[in-house]
């Protein structure tokens, strides 16, 4: 019997050792902001500007973070999380973007907030072959794996969510006359062609008003007053939280009482319901793809009980009222799902095929029935929601889990 040592292996002849099966390890590999200790992490995110109270995204994100490190990290990895405030301002978010990539040397861009803060970086972060992941935005541009590979999507999308408002109307109220609040960039048209296309050759007849509002504006109030004088009976209010909760609060104080719908990024009781007041948010009809943590049916949750958990541990201070605390829980945990699955092969390209090889992944915090799906020709993770109806102190879910599903 021969007796391989590691001088007799390194003395034989390169073509003896062709012969000699030796265990097969597959060497580390990395990326930017990779090593044998660390995984580095970027983020843009509005912790000022008129979108701050959207900051709870990737402050659970980094509290999730720190979960994560406190337990071991990732395969012996820590997670380096570098979040600059961009101040929903896109130039700010392309300089802070370039930052990221170009002096911080990122792995991945993960969670980023905001639709045209996002849309600034776009192809940017494609040319530089940087994974845009997650962002706290449902475009429906982020499903793009051809145009764009290096970006993918997170959220239902918002032109899936306005076929979903478009079918409720069409079954409960067909002879609606709907008037339209959307804020005037990519974010409101992409859920006000949602809307449009879902109600198919109706729309025309059926949306008898439109007004738009800038991020910029003070208030909202001259165009819901606009859009009463239409004499409509629905109202679909596609808005960011701040301007969400001033639509609700006019709308309750001129007495006007429409069907209103309102989008679901701005939905968050504690957010938008609770600043509008909740006898004014009476009524309000939205959709959701993950667990309400204000509805007392998830009490018995094991999900929404580890959610809990990780909100008293490692973000004590955040608003358990705030849909975006989850929001930002559940981005954190994809990232790192597919950061397991990278192994020891940590480059961008790896980040995406893993990204891309989601199979049934269950979140806690999502409905039951909604799972996180991906692939290399689909780049939208969730594509489902359900929708609710807040009765004056919580939403109320009602009819089945719906799929938007475009094109």
């Amino acid at each position: 019997m021969t007796v391989l040592t590691r001088r007799t292996i390194l003395a034989a002849a390169p073509g003896a050792l062709a012969s000699v099966a030796l265990p097969a390890r597959a060497a580390k590999q990395y990326g930017p902001g990779a090593t044998d200790t660390e995984i580095k992490i970027g983020n843009t995110s509005p912790y000022s500007g008129p979108l701050s109270n959207a900051s709870p995204i990737p402050l659970s994100m980094e509290a999730y973070f720190k979960m994560i490190n406190a337990q071991g990290g990732i395969h012996g990895r820590k997670i380096t999380w570098v979040s600059y405030d961009d101040a929903y301002s896109p130039p700010k978010t392309v300089e802070m973007t370039r930052k990221l990539v170009e002096s911080d040397e990122v792995l991945l861009i993960s969670g980023s907030v905001g639709t045209p803060t996002n849309s600034a970086v776009w192809h940017y972060l494609n040319e530089k072959q940087v994974p845009q992941l997650f962002p706290g935005t449902g475009a429906t541009k982020w499903d793009d794996p051809k145009g764009h590979p290096w970006t993918m999507a997170f959220f239902i999308s918002y032109q899936a969510e306005g076929h979903i408002y478009a079918a409720h109307i069409l079954k409960n109220k067909p002879d609606a006359k709907i008037a339209v609040l959307y804020q005037n960039d990519d974010f409101g048209k992409d859920y006000l062609k949602g809307l449009t296309d879902g109600l198919g050759d109706k729309a025309a007849s059926m949306i008898k008003a439109q007004a738009s509002y800038e991020s910029t504006d003070a208030t909202v109030d001259s165009q819901i007053l606009e859009l009463q004088a239409s004499g409509c009976d629905v109202l679909v209010t596609i808005a960011i939280p701040k301007f969400g909760a001033q639509a609700i609060r006019k709308v309750g104080q001129i007495g006007w009482k429409p069907l209103h719908i309102l989008n679901g990024i701005a939905s968050s009781v504690g957010v938008t319901l609770q600043p509008a007041g909740f006898e004014y948010a009476k009524g309000i009809i939205s959709d959701n793809s993950f667990k309400d943590p204000t509805d007392p049916q998830w009490l018995k949750d094991a999900g929404y009980k580890q959610w809990l958990a990780f909100m008293d541990k490692y973000y004590p201070n955040g608003d358990k009222s705030d849909q975006q605390t989850v929001y930002g829980y559940s981005i954190a945990q994809t990232t790192v799902q597919l950061l397991k699955q990278c192994g020891d092969d940590l480059t961008r390209e790896n980040v995406m095929r893993q990204a891309a090889s989601l199979h049934d992944f269950e979140l806690p915090m999502l409905l039951p029935g909604i799972v996180v799906n991906t692939s290399a020709t689909n780049f939208a993770p969730i594509r489902q929601a359900q929708m609710r109806r807040f009765d004056g102190e919580r939403y109320v879910p009602f009819g089945p889990v719906l799929s938007g599903a475009i094109g």
